[in-house]
């Protein structure tokens, strides 16, 4: 991987393939989880894929204090003014959604498109219940010390215990022991970033097209999923709504060629030089 200095930390980035820019911003734990889409020949042959380590991940700088989603999304930008990318097709998953449309909202001339891969809403009726059985016992054993299980205790919790495991078989090598390692940056820097962001504020006048994406078996973790995913349909009233099959949270690991050929048909209706 290649590597960027920004506002004082350094990212590491890599930009493959020729045609449209498409941005990958990942999620928060699996720092490579986007990379079995980054490879879809979907995406890979037509695209210009860039994705790159978010600050305190693998071997971007450390976080040096708070980081909020304001600051990732201006690194996402001053990454594209390196590589001399005027609008780019954005893609996020999770937390990388967030900074996706913070993006949107800060850069609205960078973005070509928006999609947004389970954005989390802290403010929904369900989402106390989430916070409290499903996140609380993460944040606990990373209180405790044990960050090898806060990291597995939250993704069984996000994605269904059956799925994670299964999950796990298809992250690069080392993936597991990347997200021990950057647990930190998770638990102590991320996730207090989240809480704080403001969903509604970002939302607002975001023009961009955007596409709205759900795992099908999402609901079945938690009730929380649908009602976000209907949340940002009433967001975005134009906005496309799409429903991965057999997939949770761990999208793009469950089912990444039938979601890389619908961002890439998505892409294609909105591409910059006219549609496909």
């Amino acid at each position: 991987m290649q590597r960027l200095r920004v506002d004082g930390v350094e990212l590491e980035y890599q930009a493959e393939g020729v045609g449209e820019p498409v941005v990958l911003i990942h999620g928060g734990v699996l720092t490579d989880g986007l990379s079995p889409l980054a490879s879809e020949p979907a995406l890979a042959k037509q695209h210009r894929v860039i994705s790159y380590h978010r600050v305190g991940y693998a071997g971007s700088s450390r976080a040096q204090g708070d980081v909020e989603i304001v600051d990732q999304a201006a690194h996402c930008l001053a990454l594209l003014h390196h590589l001399d990318v005027e609008q780019a097709h954005v893609v996020g998953h999770s937390s990388g959604a967030m900074i996706a449309l913070q993006l949107a909202h800060d850069a609205p001339d960078s973005v070509a498109t928006l999609a947004l891969l389970e954005l989390p809403d802290f403010q929904l009726p369900s989402s106390a219940d989430f916070g409290q059985t499903v996140l609380g016992p993460s944040f606990q054993r990373y209180g405790g010390g044990d960050k090898a299980g806060a990291v597995d205790s939250f993704m069984r919790g996000v994605c269904g215990p059956s799925s994670w495991e299964a999950g796990k078989h298809a992250l690069p090598e080392g993936a597991l022991d990347q997200a021990t390692v950057d647990a930190d940056t998770f638990f102590g820097v991320e996730a207090p970033s989240t809480q704080r962001w403001q969903l509604e504020e970002a939302a607002s006048g975001v023009a961009a097209p955007v596409l709205v994406v759900m795992g099908a078996l999402s609901p079945e973790v938690h009730p929380v999923y649908t009602e976000a995913h209907d949340a940002m349909l009433r967001r975005f009233p134009q906005a496309e709504s799409y429903v991965l099959p057999e997939a949770t949270h761990l999208l793009q690991l469950q089912n990444p060629s039938d979601l890389a050929a619908a961002l890439a048909g998505f892409i294609g209706r909105h591409r910059l030089n006219g549609p496909s």
